[in-house]
């Protein structure tokens, strides 16, 4: 359940976020679709692991009850974030150091702070399972990612940003509604 939710809801809530605007944008910078993947694997590897190690400390010293609804409160603030969509020009220049080293310092960056950390680091909290969070939330980042680096340019124009926000959206909400005690 861990690896499915998290592979589930970070690939849909990367649709449209600035990660995926940048992997486009690095992809047409640099013309090396499968060196910008190799690194941003590594950046997501290294983050989400930080993330859901976090996630799963912070279960260890919160009440569970607590725990619940502070989880349930995230994934529906999630769920409103999501909503606001993110725009290339908050995506920083990044420096001259080729796709790879370039790829995985911006991307790691990137990513902190960001609602999909975020969620990972409540993911983590929920489930306590580091390496399943982390090995999710990985593969829902490079498919995601995959998508701008293949094919993104051809994606907004079959799917529309908004259904796709939408839908991660409504995810966010129906988490949140299934980790409240009833």
């Amino acid at each position: 359940m861990a690896l499915l939710q998290s592979f589930g809801l970070v690939a849909i809530s990367e649709m449209g976020d600035k990660t995926q605007l940048l992997s486009l944008l690095l992809v047409l910078r640099y013309k090396k679709p499968w060196t910008i993947m190799a690194a941003i694997f590594f950046a997501t590897i290294a983050n989400h692991f930080g993330a859901t190690w976090v996630g799963s400390f912070l279960s260890d010293l919160v009440p569970t009850v607590w725990l619940h609804y502070i989880l349930a409160a995230v994934f529906f603030i999630f769920g409103l974030w999501i909503l606001i969509p993110d725009k290339m020009d908050d995506v920083e220049r990044s420096p001259h150091y080729g796709a790879f080293i370039t790829t995985l310092v911006v991307f790691f960056l990137a990513e902190m702070g960001d609602k999909t950390q975020l969620a990972t680091i409540a993911l983590g909290a929920q489930h306590q399972s580091v390496m399943m969070v982390t090995i999710g939330s990985t593969l829902g980042m490079m498919v995601s990612n995959a998508l701008g680096v293949f094919g993104g340019e051809r994606l907004v124009k079959v799917l529309p940003m908004n259904y796709i926000r939408y839908g991660a959206s409504a995810l966010f909400f129906i988490f949140g509604l299934l980790v409240l005690p009833i």
